[in-house]
């Protein structure tokens, strides 16, 4: 099993004026510890789920390309993208430079969206679930016609809500045949694209995460995908307690996890900003599920 950090909350000591230096100080740690990836939520209000939405949120991509300049390891990804948040085509270029300034460490992380009082706070596109469905679907198929060959794919592409002209891409992403892509979402809609489209899915934990992957194996068979290079992934929280008390719990936890088949967990760890959780994950944790 291989972790990973998710950064979504940004409320730390010191205000505005050290969420730069402290930032650095989060991504040097967690690259040093052995996380496999850092996932930055993608949203432009903080998340209802961490509380008073008033709270501090920096916006991904941008925090992303830093994280990029702090590590040197670790793969980057927004946890995840609403697609209708950006245009496709523009998506497309700021994942593929991501992915060159990286040096080849880029994720398209991206859903469907589900904060819709952010979308219509600030004037974002946030349409009926129907359209954004059909809307990620269109961004996924975009975003792989420009990543194809050398700068992209020179045909128009003609959908039901995008007209894109021409799909240039140049400089083309180091990461070839293309930057993998993780859809998030528990649902049959997504876990289709999933298999049609994906490398990697991300499933809510729980005691049905077993049905759920076996809804997806379904949808390779009809897709002819081969589910065993689909990498599934889950959301959780990396608790390890005040002087790594809660390791033990925790490590049951991520065991339990990976006996119903997810391979990555990628967790949002609690006052990360103090350092030592992520010290104690790398020491702990990281080594002692590496082997499930």
């Amino acid at each position: 099993m291989k972790l990973g950090c998710h950064i979504n909350d940004f409320d730390w000591v010191g205000g505005a004026v050290r969420l730069g230096p402290t930032l650095a100080e989060i991504a040097h740690a967690a690259d040093d510890a052995g996380f496999d990836c850092i996932g930055v939520a993608d949203h432009f209000w903080r998340s209802h789920y961490m509380g008073s939405i008033d709270g501090p949120e920096l916006e991904c991509y941008t925090t992303l390309g830093f994280l990029a300049a702090s590590t040197q390891r670790a793969k980057l990804t927004a946890m995840v993208t609403a697609a209708t948040y950006r245009q496709p085509g523009l998506l497309a270029k700021i994942v593929t430079t991501l992915d060159v300034l990286s040096g080849g460490r880029a994720c398209l992380g991206i859903g469907a969206g589900d904060y819709e009082k952010e979308a219509l706070g600030l004037g974002l596109p946030f349409p009926a679930l129907k359209d954004r469905f059909e809307m990620l679907e269109e961004t996924l198929q975009i975003c792989l016609r420009m990543w194809e060959g050398e700068h992209g794919d020179d045909r128009p592409y003609r959908g039901e809500h995008y007209h894109l002209e021409r799909l240039l891409n140049a400089p083309q992403s180091l990461t070839r045949p293309h930057p993998p892509i993780l859809l998030g979402g528990s649902g049959e809609k997504t876990l289709r694209l999933v298999a049609r489209y994906a490398d990697a899915c991300n499933v809510r934990p729980g005691p049905d995460i077993p049905q759920k992957l076996e809804t997806l194996r379904r949808f390779c068979d009809e897709e002819q995908r081969d589910y065993d290079a689909i990498e599934k992934t889950c959301p959780f929280v990396f608790d390890v307690g005040e002087d790594g008390s809660k390791v033990g719990e925790l490590l049951g936890q991520l065991r339990w996890i990976a006996g119903m088949g997810i391979q990555t967990v990628i967790g949002f760890v609690p006052h990360v900003d103090r350092i030592t959780p992520l010290v104690t994950l790398g020491r702990d944790v990281i080594p002692a599920v590496a082997d499930l």
